[in-house]
């Protein structure tokens, strides 16, 4: 195998380590969300109300300064390659980390959130590295491969803190986040090859020549999805427990059967994330995408009905297999609609809208559920998918396909 990789393409071993990254860098963060209610506990913060509320600042102010910072790092790796910027991201993201470990309060604990997400951001940086290098009759598989390592690390990281946590201590987890970082800046650093050319000078350029780019219908529509998609998602996330908790009432394994619930979805895209990238490359991703969105709003309205915890698991796993086409899907859009010249600067600001989706539907999710009942977020989210289904067919380019069938053609 090592043979075969050593003889591949340049692209598909960038592709590999960047993939090997993801996985490291997700086993790390993963770790966070259900730490920081302990981490703050620790920290002096007793009333469970003000733990609850210090937690969802903590770990929602991240996704604002991402959502806001994302499209400079864009404009910067448009001018001086993207490679540099996985190597901020990494670097940065393990200084963060080490922080957090020492930080003494909840205030400097939100601040070190806040500069994590303006500072590091992986995610947005390494997509367009991988993207920018990847064949785009293979950019859906590329895609795939790069979404398997992050939802492994993923499933992973929770259950390698929680035994950190036990053993050593809370604050330990942070320095092993910040290892994991640090090991992936080094992967990035001596096995991923760019071959970059800055663009020409052309005397003193304006902030918008720099840092702007058109905004097409195609892009608008596509910016509106990966937000809808992620608001859709992420608003059902934060009752899962809640809603467990009502099927079982007296049980003493709450926390264990919404763990089974939360990886559902994440063991559904690990067994078809491969297949799931080949489809869009085979189809096109312009037929695959709305198949996807639609068949996802769908199974969210079963989950109004469900009677126990393992249909409720059962659904999220069909969710996971429905949804696990479309972050694919998106990107291979974004790539053919993209001039070389904007190239990251539009998947930044694609970034921008999945951060602020992520914001958006954590924090509407839980308020819906508590005035107006937990069912009312499924039937949210199911109405999020399905209108962006239909904004999609109604208004993405036709024009397009006709070249994805010519292109399915020529890769028959």
């Amino acid at each position: 195998m090592w043979a075969s990789l050593c003889n591949a393409p340049v692209w598909q071993r960038n592709l590999w380590a960047c993939a090997a990254v993801a996985f490291i860098i997700s086993a790390g963060m993963s770790q966070l969300a259900p730490l920081l209610p302990l981490y703050i506990h620790e920290m002096g913060v007793e009333n469970l109300d003000e733990v609850a509320e210090w937690s969802g600042i903590a770990y929602g102010c991240n996704f604002i300064s991402l959502a806001l910072f994302s499209p400079l790092w864009g404009a910067l790796a448009d001018a001086y390659g993207r490679k540099p910027m996985v190597l901020r991201a990494t670097l940065w993201l393990s200084v963060c980390m080490c922080l957090m470990g020492l930080a003494q309060n909840v205030w400097q604990l939100t601040g070190l959130r806040l500069v994590q997400g303006a500072l590091s951001g992986f995610q947005g940086a390494v997509i367009p590295l991988v993207m920018a290098m990847t064949p785009e009759t293979r950019s859906g598989w590329a895609m795939s491969i790069l979404v398997s390592g992050q939802v492994s690390g993923a499933l992973v990281g929770p259950l390698i803190g929680g035994w950190i946590s036990q053993t050593a201590g809370i604050r330990e987890n942070f320095f092993i986040m910040a290892a994991c970082a640090l090991a992936g800046f080094l992967v990035i650093l001596f096995f991923v090859r760019e071959e970059f050319t800055r663009p020409a000078a052309e005397g003193r350029r304006s902030w918008k020549e720099r840092y702007a780019f058109p905004v097409t219908r195609p892009l608008a529509l596509l910016f509106l999805t990966t937000f809808a998609v992620q608001f859709a998602l992420m608003s059902i996330a934060p009752i899962i427990t809640v809603y467990v908790k009502h099927l079982v009432p007296e049980s003493e394994h709450v926390a264990l059967l919404a763990g089974f619930v939360f990886a559902a979805t994440g063991l559904a895209s690990i067994l078809t994330a491969t297949a799931a990238g080949r489809c869009v490359d085979r189809r096109g991703p312009r037929r695959v995408l709305p198949v996807c969105l639609i068949c996802a709003g769908l199974i969210c309205i079963p989950h109004v009905f469900v009677r126990n915890p393992y249909e409720l698991g059962a659904l999220r796993f069909l969710l996971g297999l429905a949804s696990v086409g479309i972050l694919p899907a998106v990107n291979s859009l974004l790539k053919s609609h993209t001039p070389p010249e904007y190239f990251s600067r539009v998947f930044s600001a694609n970034f921008s809208h999945q951060s602020l989706g992520i914001f958006a539907g954590s924090l509407l999710g839980g308020h819906v559920a508590s005035w107006f009942g937990v069912e009312h977020v499924f039937y949210l989210s199911a109405a999020m998918l399905l209108l962006n289904a239909c904004a999609f067919l109604l208004f993405f380019p036709r024009s397009d396909r006709r070249n994805e069938q010519e292109s399915g053609r020529n890769r028959a």
